[in-house]
C-alpha cells in the first residue's frame, strides 16, 4: 500500500473514476439517484493537479484505489487554515482503515507545510464520514454551505481540527 502524489504517469480519468464511484456509494440516498446515475466519465478530470492544490492517491498493487486533495484553505475567513478537499475510496475499499490511512497522510501534510489548524466541509446528511471525520478528532462547527446538488437543497458543515497546545 502506497500513498503518494499524483505524477505524470498517472492517468486521470483512473482518478477521476474513483471520484465517481465513490460519489455513487456515498451518497446514495442523499444525493439524487438520477443526478448520481447521470454523473460522466471524466467528471473529475480537470481539476486533477490543479495549481495550488496538492492531489495525493492511494496505490495498491499498482491499482489506484483511493485519492485525496488538500490546500490552503479557499475561504478568507480561515485563510490561516489547511483545507482537506476531498478523501475517496473504491466502494471496495471503503470501511477498511484505508480513509484512516488518507486522513492521517493529509493532515501530515498540512502540518508539515506549517498549518496547525485544518478544516474540511461535508454533506451534514453523510453521517458515516461525519463519523470518521470526529473519530479522525475533528470537531463540527456551527458554519454551515447551502447548496443544490441535483435539485435537492442540501447543507454541508465545516468540521475543524485545532493541534495547536494552550
Amino acid at each position: 500500500m502506497e500513498i503518494r502524489y499524483i505524477d505524470k504517469n498517472d492517468d486521470p480519468f483512473e482518478i477521476s473514476d474513483i471520484y465517481e464511484q465513490s460519489w455513487k456509494y456515498a451518497y446514495k440516498g442523499i444525493i439524487p439517484q438520477e443526478y448520481l446515475d447521470s454523473i460522466p466519465r471524466g467528471r473529475w478530470v480537470n481539476g486533477i493537479g490543479k495549481p495550488g492544490n496538492t492531489d495525493l492517491v492511494m496505490e495498491d498493487n499498482g491499482r489506484l484505489i483511493g485519492t485525496s486533495r488538500i490546500c490552503a484553505s479557499r475561504w478568507e475567513r480561515y485563510k490561516d487554515f489547511g483545507e482537506i478537499v476531498s478523501i475517496y475510496l473504491l466502494p471496495g475499499y471503503i470501511g477498511k482503515g484505508y480513509g484512516r490511512m488518507l486522513m492521517e497522510r493529509c493532515t501530515a501534510e498540512l502540518l508539515s507545510s506549517g498549518y496547525d489548524r485544518l478544516m474540511l466541509w461535508v454533506l451534514e446528511g453523510n453521517t458515516r464520514a461525519r463519523r470518521f471525520y470526529e473519530k479522525a478528532g475533528f470537531v463540527c462547527t456551527d458554519e454551515y454551505l447551502d447548496d443544490n446538488i441535483g435539485g435537492k437543497a442540501l447543507r454541508e458543515v465545516m468540521y475543524i481540527m485545532d493541534t495547536r497546545r494552550n
